[in-house]
Protein backbone atom coordinates (compact mmCIF):
# COMPACT_ATOMS: atom_id res chain seq x y z
CA UNK A 1 0.00 0.00 0.00
CA UNK A 2 0.93 3.32 -0.78
CA UNK A 3 -1.22 5.42 1.03
CA UNK A 4 -1.24 9.33 1.14
CA UNK A 5 -3.73 10.11 4.34
CA UNK A 6 -4.41 9.13 7.09
CA UNK A 7 -7.46 9.50 9.81
CA UNK A 8 -7.19 8.61 13.87
CA UNK A 9 -10.55 7.86 15.62
CA UNK A 10 -9.50 7.00 19.42
CA UNK A 11 -11.81 5.86 21.94
CA UNK A 12 -11.26 5.09 25.80
CA UNK A 13 -8.24 6.91 27.82
CA UNK A 14 -5.50 9.46 27.30
CA UNK A 15 -3.07 6.36 27.56
CA UNK A 16 -5.00 5.74 23.83
CA UNK A 17 -4.57 9.17 22.72
CA UNK A 18 -1.27 9.58 22.97
CA UNK A 19 -0.54 6.27 21.29
CA UNK A 20 -2.85 7.39 18.57
CA UNK A 21 -0.80 10.52 18.37
CA UNK A 22 2.93 8.39 18.12
CA UNK A 23 0.91 6.38 15.64
CA UNK A 24 0.36 9.22 14.01
CA UNK A 25 3.70 10.42 14.04
CA UNK A 26 5.15 7.14 12.30
CA UNK A 27 2.72 7.72 8.70
CA UNK A 28 4.22 10.79 8.59
CA UNK A 29 7.64 10.12 8.52
CA UNK A 30 6.38 7.99 6.01
CA UNK A 31 5.28 11.05 3.99
CA UNK A 32 1.77 9.68 4.85
CA UNK A 33 -0.44 13.12 5.55
CA UNK A 34 -2.37 13.25 8.60
CA UNK A 35 -6.18 14.27 8.12
CA UNK A 36 -9.35 14.69 9.72
CA UNK A 37 -11.51 12.29 10.06
CA UNK A 38 -14.69 13.49 7.74
CA UNK A 39 -11.69 14.36 5.03
CA UNK A 40 -12.04 11.03 3.71
CA UNK A 41 -8.46 9.24 3.88
CA UNK A 42 -7.19 6.69 2.36
CA UNK A 43 -6.52 4.65 5.69
CA UNK A 44 -8.21 4.70 9.14
CA UNK A 45 -7.13 3.87 12.16
CA UNK A 46 -9.49 3.16 15.26
CA UNK A 47 -7.86 2.73 18.38
CA UNK A 48 -10.40 0.54 20.68
CA UNK A 49 -11.04 0.67 24.23
CA UNK A 50 -12.42 -2.48 26.40
CA UNK A 51 -13.10 -0.62 29.30
CA UNK A 52 -16.13 1.46 28.53
CA UNK A 53 -19.20 -0.05 27.58
CA UNK A 54 -20.29 -1.46 23.73
CA UNK A 55 -17.14 -1.34 22.51
CA UNK A 56 -17.92 -3.90 19.92
CA UNK A 57 -21.05 -1.62 18.93
CA UNK A 58 -19.11 1.75 19.25
CA UNK A 59 -16.25 -0.10 16.78
CA UNK A 60 -18.55 -0.98 14.05
CA UNK A 61 -20.57 2.51 13.91
CA UNK A 62 -16.75 4.26 13.69
CA UNK A 63 -15.88 1.79 10.77
CA UNK A 64 -19.41 2.39 8.39
CA UNK A 65 -18.74 5.89 9.54
CA UNK A 66 -15.38 5.83 7.89
CA UNK A 67 -16.31 4.15 4.81
CA UNK A 68 -19.19 6.90 4.25
CA UNK A 69 -16.27 9.27 3.62
CA UNK A 70 -14.39 6.81 1.40
CA UNK A 71 -15.62 3.53 0.71
CA UNK A 72 -12.21 2.15 -0.84
CA UNK A 73 -10.45 3.10 2.39
CA UNK A 74 -8.11 0.40 4.39
CA UNK A 75 -9.64 0.63 7.95
CA UNK A 76 -7.42 -0.92 10.87
CA UNK A 77 -8.03 -1.55 14.06
CA UNK A 78 -6.01 -1.16 16.77
CA UNK A 79 -6.01 -0.87 20.97
CA UNK A 80 -7.25 -3.26 23.78
CA UNK A 81 -10.66 -4.58 22.04
CA UNK A 82 -8.11 -5.59 19.08
CA UNK A 83 -6.28 -7.56 21.55
CA UNK A 84 -9.09 -8.95 23.03
CA UNK A 85 -11.70 -9.83 20.43
CA UNK A 86 -9.07 -10.21 17.03
CA UNK A 87 -11.04 -12.38 15.09
CA UNK A 88 -14.46 -11.02 15.72
CA UNK A 89 -13.24 -7.56 14.73
CA UNK A 90 -12.08 -9.08 11.24
CA UNK A 91 -15.23 -10.16 10.60
CA UNK A 92 -16.94 -6.73 10.60
CA UNK A 93 -17.66 -5.47 7.33
CA UNK A 94 -15.30 -2.89 6.19
CA UNK A 95 -12.01 -3.95 8.32
CA UNK A 96 -9.00 -4.57 6.56
CA UNK A 97 -6.28 -5.46 9.34
CA UNK A 98 -6.33 -6.12 13.02
CA UNK A 99 -3.22 -5.56 15.43
CA UNK A 100 -2.80 -6.49 19.02
CA UNK A 101 -0.64 -5.16 21.44
CA UNK A 102 2.41 -6.26 20.74
CA UNK A 103 2.11 -5.51 16.78
CA UNK A 104 0.44 -2.20 16.47
CA UNK A 105 3.36 -0.17 17.04
CA UNK A 106 4.37 -1.49 13.95
CA UNK A 107 1.01 -0.22 12.04
CA UNK A 108 2.73 1.99 9.84
CA UNK A 109 5.24 -0.71 8.72
CA UNK A 110 2.45 -3.38 8.53
CA UNK A 111 0.21 -1.49 6.09
CA UNK A 112 3.20 -0.56 4.11
CA UNK A 113 3.64 -3.96 3.55
CA UNK A 114 0.07 -5.26 2.56
CA UNK A 115 -1.15 -5.94 -1.01
CA UNK A 116 -4.50 -4.60 -1.80
CA UNK A 117 -6.81 -6.78 -3.49
CA UNK A 118 -8.09 -5.49 -7.14
CA UNK A 119 -10.86 -3.55 -7.66
CA UNK A 120 -13.78 -5.22 -8.04
CA UNK A 121 -12.58 -8.24 -5.88
CA UNK A 122 -14.72 -9.64 -3.07
CA UNK A 123 -13.28 -8.34 0.14
CA UNK A 124 -12.92 -11.41 2.77
CA UNK A 125 -12.07 -11.07 6.85
CA UNK A 126 -9.62 -8.43 8.06
CA UNK A 127 -6.00 -9.39 8.01
CA UNK A 128 -5.21 -10.62 12.25
CA UNK A 129 -1.85 -9.52 13.44
CA UNK A 130 -2.01 -10.51 17.18
CA UNK A 131 0.38 -12.20 19.27
CA UNK A 132 -0.43 -13.80 22.47
CA UNK A 133 -0.30 -11.00 25.47
CA UNK A 134 2.90 -12.54 26.81
CA UNK A 135 4.85 -11.10 23.83
CA UNK A 136 4.03 -7.95 24.74
CA UNK A 137 6.69 -6.76 26.92
CA UNK A 138 8.46 -4.27 25.48
CA UNK A 139 8.13 -0.42 26.57
CA UNK A 140 6.62 1.89 23.05
CA UNK A 141 6.90 5.71 24.57
CA UNK A 142 4.28 7.80 23.61
CA UNK A 143 2.84 11.38 24.13
CA UNK A 144 0.02 13.64 21.92
CA UNK A 145 0.70 16.95 21.03
CA UNK A 146 -0.46 19.43 19.01
CA UNK A 147 -3.87 18.28 19.64
CA UNK A 148 -4.61 19.16 23.05
CA UNK A 149 -2.89 22.09 25.54
CA UNK A 150 -2.04 19.55 27.33
CA UNK A 151 0.39 16.76 26.29
CA UNK A 152 -0.21 13.28 27.36
CA UNK A 153 3.11 11.70 28.45
CA UNK A 154 3.28 7.88 28.37
CA UNK A 155 5.71 6.69 30.73
CA UNK A 156 4.21 3.41 31.72
CA UNK A 157 2.75 0.12 30.20
CA UNK A 158 0.48 -2.71 31.05
CA UNK A 159 -0.57 -4.18 34.58
CA UNK A 160 0.46 -6.86 37.15
CA UNK A 161 -2.36 -6.42 39.26
CA UNK A 162 -6.03 -8.77 38.87
CA UNK A 163 -8.73 -6.88 40.04
CA UNK A 164 -11.44 -9.21 39.58
CA UNK A 165 -13.42 -6.82 37.24
CA UNK A 166 -10.81 -5.59 34.90
CA UNK A 167 -9.47 -6.84 31.63
CA UNK A 168 -6.33 -4.52 31.12
CA UNK A 169 -3.77 -6.72 31.72
CA UNK A 170 -4.87 -9.31 29.52
CA UNK A 171 -5.27 -6.40 26.45
CA UNK A 172 -2.07 -4.52 27.37
CA UNK A 173 0.26 -7.09 29.24
CA UNK A 174 2.65 -7.12 32.33
CA UNK A 175 3.56 -3.81 33.58
CA UNK A 176 6.93 -2.19 32.07
CA UNK A 177 7.96 1.45 31.66
CA UNK A 178 11.23 2.93 30.17
CA UNK A 179 13.79 4.57 31.72
CA UNK A 180 13.96 8.14 34.12
CA UNK A 181 16.36 9.38 31.59
CA UNK A 182 14.85 8.82 28.83
CA UNK A 183 11.71 10.07 30.35
CA UNK A 184 13.60 13.30 31.23
CA UNK A 185 15.30 13.53 27.50
CA UNK A 186 11.48 13.53 26.25
CA UNK A 187 9.96 16.27 28.35
CA UNK A 188 13.06 18.12 27.78
CA UNK A 189 12.20 18.09 24.05
CA UNK A 190 8.40 18.97 24.66
CA UNK A 191 9.95 21.83 26.68
CA UNK A 192 11.56 23.46 23.73
CA UNK A 193 8.13 22.83 21.48
CA UNK A 194 6.57 24.93 24.06
CA UNK A 195 4.84 22.34 25.82
CA UNK A 196 3.49 24.03 29.15
CA UNK A 197 1.47 21.29 30.77
CA UNK A 198 2.51 17.51 30.46
CA UNK A 199 0.39 14.89 32.01
CA UNK A 200 2.24 11.86 33.08
CA UNK A 201 -0.10 8.36 31.97
CA UNK A 202 0.54 4.79 32.34
CA UNK A 203 -2.10 2.21 32.75
CA UNK A 204 -0.31 1.53 36.77
CA UNK A 205 1.02 4.80 36.57
CA UNK A 206 2.61 4.32 40.12
CA UNK A 207 3.95 0.76 39.31
CA UNK A 208 6.65 2.67 37.08
CA UNK A 209 9.66 1.35 36.85
CA UNK A 210 9.99 -2.47 35.50
CA UNK A 211 11.97 -2.33 32.57
CA UNK A 212 13.65 -4.93 30.44
CA UNK A 213 12.85 -8.44 29.23
CA UNK A 214 14.06 -9.43 33.29
CA UNK A 215 11.24 -7.12 34.34
CA UNK A 216 13.78 -6.55 36.82
CA UNK A 217 12.40 -2.98 38.86
CA UNK A 218 15.39 -0.26 38.66
CA UNK A 219 13.40 2.46 39.44
CA UNK A 220 10.10 3.71 41.11
CA UNK A 221 7.69 6.36 40.51
CA UNK A 222 8.81 8.70 43.53
CA UNK A 223 11.87 8.71 41.97
CA UNK A 224 10.48 9.18 38.38
CA UNK A 225 8.32 12.68 40.12
CA UNK A 226 11.27 14.19 41.98
CA UNK A 227 13.43 13.44 38.61
CA UNK A 228 10.65 15.36 36.67
CA UNK A 229 10.76 18.27 39.40
CA UNK A 230 14.00 19.36 38.14
CA UNK A 231 13.25 19.65 34.56
CA UNK A 232 13.11 23.31 33.77
CA UNK A 233 10.81 24.99 30.81
CA UNK A 234 7.88 22.93 31.52
CA UNK A 235 5.15 25.00 33.73
CA UNK A 236 2.96 22.55 34.65
CA UNK A 237 3.15 18.36 35.76
CA UNK A 238 -0.20 16.52 36.10
CA UNK A 239 0.09 12.64 38.08
CA UNK A 240 -3.46 11.31 35.61
CA UNK A 241 -4.05 8.95 38.41
CA UNK A 242 -2.29 6.59 40.54
CA UNK A 243 -3.73 3.58 43.02
CA UNK A 244 -3.74 4.85 46.35
CA UNK A 245 -1.83 1.71 47.97
CA UNK A 246 1.19 3.37 45.39
CA UNK A 247 0.38 7.18 46.04
CA UNK A 248 3.77 7.37 48.65
CA UNK A 249 4.05 9.99 51.59
CA UNK A 250 7.26 11.02 49.48
CA UNK A 251 5.11 11.64 46.11
CA UNK A 252 2.60 13.35 47.86
CA UNK A 253 5.37 15.73 50.41
CA UNK A 254 7.03 16.14 46.49
CA UNK A 255 3.76 17.13 44.81
CA UNK A 256 3.25 19.82 47.83
CA UNK A 257 6.91 21.18 47.79
CA UNK A 258 6.84 21.50 44.41
CA UNK A 259 6.24 24.39 41.75
CA UNK A 260 5.51 22.42 38.63
CA UNK A 261 3.82 19.49 39.94
CA UNK A 262 -0.13 20.67 40.53
CA UNK A 263 -1.56 19.97 43.46
CA UNK A 264 -4.32 17.61 41.53
CA UNK A 265 -4.85 13.92 42.20
CA UNK A 266 -7.21 11.10 41.18
CA UNK A 267 -6.80 8.27 43.09
CA UNK A 268 -9.51 5.28 41.89
CA UNK A 269 -11.45 3.91 44.88
CA UNK A 270 -13.95 1.75 43.30
CA UNK A 271 -15.86 0.75 46.35
CA UNK A 272 -16.01 2.57 50.30
CA UNK A 273 -17.32 -0.97 51.19
CA UNK A 274 -14.38 -3.11 52.53
CA UNK A 275 -16.22 -6.31 51.81
CA UNK A 276 -16.69 -5.33 48.09
CA UNK A 277 -12.95 -3.91 47.97
CA UNK A 278 -12.05 -7.52 48.67
CA UNK A 279 -14.12 -9.25 46.40
CA UNK A 280 -12.83 -6.78 43.77
CA UNK A 281 -9.35 -7.70 44.37
CA UNK A 282 -8.07 -4.44 45.31
CA UNK A 283 -4.89 -3.83 46.92
CA UNK A 284 -6.10 -1.58 49.89
CA UNK A 285 -8.78 -1.08 51.77
CA UNK A 286 -10.99 1.92 52.91
CA UNK A 287 -8.37 3.01 55.96
CA UNK A 288 -5.45 3.34 53.98
CA UNK A 289 -7.70 5.35 51.27
CA UNK A 290 -9.12 7.73 53.81
CA UNK A 291 -5.26 8.14 55.18
CA UNK A 292 -4.38 9.43 52.03
CA UNK A 293 -6.45 11.99 51.16
CA UNK A 294 -6.07 13.13 54.72
CA UNK A 295 -2.29 13.99 53.89
CA UNK A 296 -2.79 15.59 51.02
CA UNK A 297 -5.59 17.82 52.37
CA UNK A 298 -3.08 18.39 55.60
CA UNK A 299 -0.12 19.05 53.09
CA UNK A 300 -2.15 21.18 50.15
CA UNK A 301 -5.42 22.03 51.40
CA UNK A 302 -6.54 23.48 48.39
CA UNK A 303 -5.48 20.30 46.35
CA UNK A 304 -8.29 18.73 43.66
CA UNK A 305 -9.09 15.24 44.57
CA UNK A 306 -11.28 13.17 41.61
CA UNK A 307 -11.90 9.63 42.89
CA UNK A 308 -13.22 6.22 40.31
CA UNK A 309 -15.88 4.40 41.63
CA UNK A 310 -17.63 1.51 40.35
CA UNK A 311 -21.44 0.63 41.50
CA UNK A 312 -23.63 -2.59 41.24
CA UNK A 313 -20.61 -4.96 41.71
CA UNK A 314 -21.56 -8.42 42.07
CA UNK A 315 -22.48 -8.87 45.64
CA UNK A 316 -23.17 -5.21 46.71
CA UNK A 317 -25.76 -4.81 48.26
CA UNK A 318 -28.44 -1.74 49.72
CA UNK A 319 -25.88 -1.74 52.55
CA UNK A 320 -22.81 -2.04 51.03
CA UNK A 321 -23.99 0.65 48.39
CA UNK A 322 -24.80 3.30 51.36
CA UNK A 323 -22.04 2.13 53.18
CA UNK A 324 -19.88 3.65 49.45
CA UNK A 325 -22.10 6.80 49.52
CA UNK A 326 -21.47 7.56 53.23
CA UNK A 327 -17.73 7.08 52.76
CA UNK A 328 -17.58 9.28 49.68
CA UNK A 329 -19.87 11.90 51.27
CA UNK A 330 -17.29 12.36 54.31
CA UNK A 331 -14.60 12.42 52.64
CA UNK A 332 -13.11 15.73 51.85
CA UNK A 333 -12.51 15.09 47.55
CA UNK A 334 -13.67 17.61 44.89
CA UNK A 335 -15.27 15.06 42.26
CA UNK A 336 -16.22 11.56 41.00
CA UNK A 337 -15.76 9.62 38.20
CA UNK A 338 -18.65 7.05 38.72
CA UNK A 339 -19.27 3.75 36.05
CA UNK A 340 -21.85 1.28 36.82
CA UNK A 341 -20.73 -2.26 36.67
CA UNK A 342 -20.72 -3.70 33.81
CA UNK A 343 -19.70 -7.41 33.09
CA UNK A 344 -16.30 -8.31 30.98
CA UNK A 345 -15.15 -11.99 29.54
CA UNK A 346 -12.60 -14.23 30.96
CA UNK A 347 -13.12 -12.16 34.68
CA UNK A 348 -13.85 -13.27 37.94
CA UNK A 349 -16.16 -10.92 38.87
CA UNK A 350 -19.36 -12.38 36.57
CA UNK A 351 -18.71 -15.68 37.95
CA UNK A 352 -19.27 -14.18 41.68
CA UNK A 353 -23.08 -14.65 43.35
CA UNK A 354 -25.51 -11.56 44.18
CA UNK A 355 -25.60 -9.85 40.51
CA UNK A 356 -27.01 -6.23 40.49
CA UNK A 357 -30.21 -5.95 38.36
CA UNK A 358 -29.66 -3.38 35.32
CA UNK A 359 -31.80 -1.18 36.77
CA UNK A 360 -30.23 -0.54 40.36
CA UNK A 361 -27.15 0.00 38.90
CA UNK A 362 -27.98 2.98 37.14
CA UNK A 363 -29.87 4.40 40.61
CA UNK A 364 -26.86 4.06 42.05
CA UNK A 365 -24.99 5.97 39.20
CA UNK A 366 -27.43 8.73 39.19
CA UNK A 367 -27.27 8.91 43.15
CA UNK A 368 -23.46 9.28 43.14
CA UNK A 369 -23.12 11.03 40.02
CA UNK A 370 -25.65 13.63 41.94
CA UNK A 371 -23.36 13.51 44.81
CA UNK A 372 -20.32 14.50 42.41
CA UNK A 373 -22.23 17.57 41.37
CA UNK A 374 -22.54 18.66 44.73
CA UNK A 375 -19.12 18.19 45.52
CA UNK A 376 -17.68 19.57 42.49
CA UNK A 377 -19.49 22.61 43.27
CA UNK A 378 -18.83 23.09 46.79
CA UNK A 379 -15.23 22.77 46.01
CA UNK A 380 -15.64 25.75 42.96
CA UNK A 381 -17.21 27.75 45.48
CA UNK A 382 -14.68 27.68 48.42
CA UNK A 383 -12.26 29.63 45.63
CA UNK A 384 -14.33 32.45 44.41
CA UNK A 385 -12.44 35.39 45.37
CA UNK A 386 -9.21 33.56 45.17
CA UNK A 387 -6.01 34.88 42.85
CA UNK A 388 -4.31 31.79 40.66
CA UNK A 389 -3.32 31.21 37.30
CA UNK A 390 -5.05 29.40 34.37
CA UNK A 391 -3.91 27.55 31.55
CA UNK A 392 -6.24 28.09 28.81
CA UNK A 393 -7.14 25.01 25.97
CA UNK A 394 -7.20 25.87 22.12
CA UNK A 395 -10.97 25.81 21.50
CA UNK A 396 -13.79 28.13 22.28
CA UNK A 397 -17.24 28.09 22.63
CA UNK A 398 -20.00 30.64 22.41
CA UNK A 399 -17.53 33.54 22.74
CA UNK A 400 -16.23 31.95 25.85
CA UNK A 401 -12.69 30.08 26.15
CA UNK A 402 -12.17 27.43 29.17
CA UNK A 403 -8.72 26.16 31.12
CA UNK A 404 -7.89 24.96 34.13
CA UNK A 405 -6.59 26.49 37.55
CA UNK A 406 -3.58 24.18 39.18
CA UNK A 407 -6.05 22.19 41.19
CA UNK A 408 -8.43 21.54 38.13
CA UNK A 409 -10.96 24.03 38.50
CA UNK A 410 -12.23 24.89 35.09
CA UNK A 411 -12.79 28.28 34.36
CA UNK A 412 -14.41 30.20 31.56
CA UNK A 413 -13.59 33.31 30.84
CA UNK A 414 -14.30 35.98 27.63
CA UNK A 415 -12.95 34.59 24.54
CA UNK A 416 -9.61 36.03 23.41
CA UNK A 417 -7.21 34.69 20.77
CA UNK A 418 -3.99 36.21 23.04
CA UNK A 419 -5.41 33.63 25.86
CA UNK A 420 -5.36 30.43 23.78
CA UNK A 421 -2.60 28.11 25.28
CA UNK A 422 -1.40 30.79 27.58
CA UNK A 423 -1.40 30.84 31.63
CA UNK A 424 -2.55 33.75 32.86
CA UNK A 425 -3.12 34.93 36.05
CA UNK A 426 -7.02 35.28 37.20
CA UNK A 427 -9.58 36.28 40.13
CA UNK A 428 -11.65 33.53 40.31
CA UNK A 429 -15.45 35.13 41.24
CA UNK A 430 -18.79 33.03 41.08
CA UNK A 431 -19.77 29.72 39.48
CA UNK A 432 -21.87 30.02 36.82
CA UNK A 433 -25.26 28.42 35.06
CA UNK A 434 -23.04 25.36 33.50
CA UNK A 435 -21.29 25.19 36.25
CA UNK A 436 -17.76 26.57 35.36
CA UNK A 437 -15.81 29.38 36.96
CA UNK A 438 -15.95 32.79 36.26
CA UNK A 439 -12.63 34.35 36.65
CA UNK A 440 -11.39 37.83 36.18
CA UNK A 441 -7.91 39.39 35.28
CA UNK A 442 -5.27 40.76 37.83
CA UNK A 443 -2.02 42.00 37.88
CA UNK A 444 0.93 39.67 37.81
CA UNK A 445 1.44 36.96 40.38
CA UNK A 446 4.53 37.66 42.51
Amino acid sequence: MTPQTVAFYTLGCKLNFSESSALGRQFEERGVRRVEFEQGADVYVVNTCSVTDHADRKCRRVVQQALKHNPRAFVAIVGCYAQLKPQEIAEIPGVGAVLGAAEKFRLAEIIAGLQLPEPGAEAGPGRVFASPISEAHEFHPAQSLGERTRTFLKVQDGCDYSCSFCTIPLARGASRSGSIASVVERVEKLASQGVQEIVLTGVNLGDFGIQGAERARVENFTQLVQALDQVAGIRRFRISSCEPNLLTDEIIQTVAASRRFMPHFHLPLQSGSDKILGLMRRRYRRALYAERVARIRELMPHAGIGVDVIVGFPGETASDFQETYSFLNELPVSYLHVFPYSERPNTLAPTLPGRVPERVRTERTTQLRGLSEKKKRFFYEQHAGFETEVLFEDDSTDGRVEGYTPNYIRVAAKYDPLLVGEIRPLRLTQVNALGLMEAEEVGLLV
